[in-house]
């Protein structure tokens, strides 16, 4: 099913003179996965804090970018430049979910906290699920409609819209337990797609 992750290879392409820039200054995967689970903690915990004033949410759209990014770069840094290991998949996978949460817990704060968490919970079997197609065999697994790119894509925007005023309260208490129930189908598909031999 269609989903953001499609469009990595030409993001990746245009971080790649960054990424082995960063490689040739002595950087490495790993330090590049806890800088954006502590940018992602950092920011949940700030705006979660100031809530109250509307622009602190701009940091939300700005935060989430570039945390896709690093998150492109960690993975560039440990193919390409011979940084792989079993501690950076540890890191990487586990600080995804790190980030995850902190990251879409902030929004309970003016959302019904029960479609948050329940969104927040669904994120991270989304993961899992993705994780498991490497022990099914068929490598992680990206199938959509709702991955990591896609869920990152919808809170940026939620956050623009409230931090200009823009958000309709009416709809509020709708729109996280319908993000979760598309992460839901989303792991559904993962299983199906490791089911079938499939990685995407």
């Amino acid at each position: 099913m269609p989903t953001l992750y499609a469009l990595k290879p030409a993001f990746q392409a245009k971080l790649r003179p960054f990424a082995d820039r960063l490689a040739v200054a002595g950087v490495t995967a790993n330090q590049i996965t806890l800088l954006a689970a502590a940018l992602s903690v950092a920011t949940g915990i700030l705006v979660a804090a100031l809530a109250g004033h509307r622009a602190v949410f701009l940091l939300m759209p700005v935060v989430l970018f570039a945390r896709m990014a690093l998150n492109a770069i960690d993975g560039m840094l440990a193919r390409e430049h011979g940084q792989a290991s079993k501690l950076g998949m540890y890191l990487n996978e586990l600080c995804d979910v790190v980030s995850d949460l902190a990251l879409i817990l902030a929004f309970a704060v003016i959302f019904p906290a029960w479609g948050v968490v329940a969104f927040a919970i669904a994120a991270i079997v989304v993961e899992f699920t993705g994780v498991l197609g490497i022990a099914a065999g068929t490598g992680r697994n990206y199938a959509g409609p709702f991955g990591k790119s896609d869920r990152a894509l919808a809170l940026g925007i939620i956050a623009f819209l409230i931090a200009c005023g823009l958000w309709i309260a009416a709809i509020a208490a709708f729109v996280f337990p319908a993000m979760a129930t598309l992460s839901l189908v989303t792991a559904i598909n993962r299983i199906r797609s490791g089911l079938n031999g499939s990685d995407d």
